[in-house]
């Protein structure tokens, strides 16, 4: 299970060289900033000159369908960063991202951080980790669409959750700051319906309770 915080990597800390203001190391450039609920950090067709790194509160990740519809790609929590394609070529963004609560997050422009990896070589194994990591899910996102069934995906996510944000208590695992059933349908391709049907039935099955601070899975492998 991995306990391991996103923004320590190989003896850098991501975290300092994001945000130095609040590690006493300031840099002109880099920018500590807070946003409102339910606010855009950027939009589609915006110019991608930034990267950001997420300190408080959460943030969606989606884009747009042909037809107007939101699909939301990733949700985030504080530790995570995101805009990094800024670094790797992209000039204009092909997503949103938009806070599902108040929200703080550090940022710095593509250009300050391919300074920076230049003074820290272990920058470009963590991005590309990151990015890697990123188009890894994503492709497992897109077999479950095909393959599974929207029960088989949901309890997925769970364990996919679990993994990622998990603290063990004994045999049992806490996740805190638990999602929203329109969040998980939402990750899951299912309808909130579905995700409550199915959530409802694991907790009177007694593999998990849950409420909207936290979910606790009394039995990871039975759920498995």
């Amino acid at each position: 299970m991995n306990t391991q915080p996103l923004w320590y990597l190989d003896n850098i800390d991501v975290n300092a060289i994001f945000c130095p203001g609040k590690m006493g190391n300031r840099h002109e450039t880099n920018v500590h900033k807070t946003f409102k609920k339910a606010s855009y950090i950027y939009l589609p067709e915006e110019y991608s000159d930034k990267i950001y790194f997420l300190t408080k509160g959460a943030v969606r990740i989606g884009t747009y369908s042909e037809e107007g519809k939101e699909i939301t790609k990733a949700l985030l929590r504080p530790g995570n960063v995101f805009g990094e394609l800024a670094i790797v070529g992209e000039t204009q963004r092909r997503d949103f991202a938009i806070t599902t609560e108040e929200t703080e997050v550090c940022i710095v422009t593509s250009e300050e951080m391919k300074g920076l990896m230049r003074e820290h070589n272990g920058l470009n194994l963590f991005f590309m980790r990151i990015i890697s990591s990123k188009l890894l899910k994503m492709e497992q996102r897109l077999e479950s669409l095909v393959f599974k069934d929207a029960r088989t995906r949901i309890i997925d996510f769970l364990k996919e959750l679990a993994a990622e944000r998990g603290q063990p208590i004994g045999y049992e695992t806490l996740v805190r700051g638990f999602m929203t059933h329109q969040e998980i349908a939402n990750l899951t391709a299912t309808s909130r319906q579905t995700v409550t049907t199915v959530l409802n039935d694991l907790r009177s099955k007694n593999l998990l309770t849950f409420n909207r601070r936290r979910l606790l899975i009394r039995d990871l492998a039975e759920l498995k």
